[in-house]
């Protein structure tokens, strides 16, 4: 199971990072860095500078066939960042329009919001992101963890870093559904 992480240079939330990250590799998967710029990302605690990352390839030179499946960390800088990267953008849509699951947590759906697909689908998010879902077509729930099948593939969303053990384990749960047969 090859999985990407698409985070922006600056502002993603870092135990949203590095939880999902560490889930992957514990369930025998490989994460890769996919920023829109080469080099080092800056994660954040919240408002406060944290490490920084080993960027793995950039999202220009990345492909959807490439990976199994797609996670969106949070923070609010991230997927603000993000959204306004039309490569980025259109790599996170890659996964839908083939039918590969993604995993997105607090802000993160922001990015999918401009990439036009949450339109019937049902997720969670940070609740601030509320009435960006419910404008772009998505029904919003406050759950800890909502896996929404309703759509071209599995999408995963949960609310914050306190939902992160159950976002790792609904998440790991679709991406092994649809990995199974995979020579990755």
């Amino acid at each position: 199971m090859k999985v990407a992480f698409l985070v922006a240079p600056e502002g993603v939330e870092q135990v949203e990072l590095t939880d999902p990250w560490q889930a992957v590799r514990d369930a025998g998967g490989t994460p890769r860095l996919v920023s829109t710029k080469p080099g080092r990302i800056q994660a954040f605690d919240h408002l406060d500078k944290a490490d920084t990352f080993e960027v793995d390839q950039v999202v220009k030179d990345a492909t959807v066939g490439e990976y199994d499946a797609l996670v969106l960390p949070g923070g609010v800088a991230n997927p603000d960042f993000l959204r306004l990267d039309i490569k980025a953008v259109a790599f996170a849509k890659g996964f839908f329009d083939a039918g590969k699951p993604v995993a997105a947590i607090c802000h993160a759906p922001w990015t999918l919001v401009e990439a036009d697909v949450v339109r019937g689908r049902t997720l969670t998010s940070w609740p601030s992101l509320r009435t960006d879902i419910t404008n772009a077509g998505g029904t919003w729930v406050d759950e800890q963890v909502k896996v929404c099948t309703s759509g071209p593939n599995a999408l995963i969303t949960s609310r914050k870093p306190d939902d992160l053990k159950a976002f790792c384990e609904a998440f790991l749960e679709e991406f092994s559904k649809t990995t199974k047969g995979s020579a990755s």
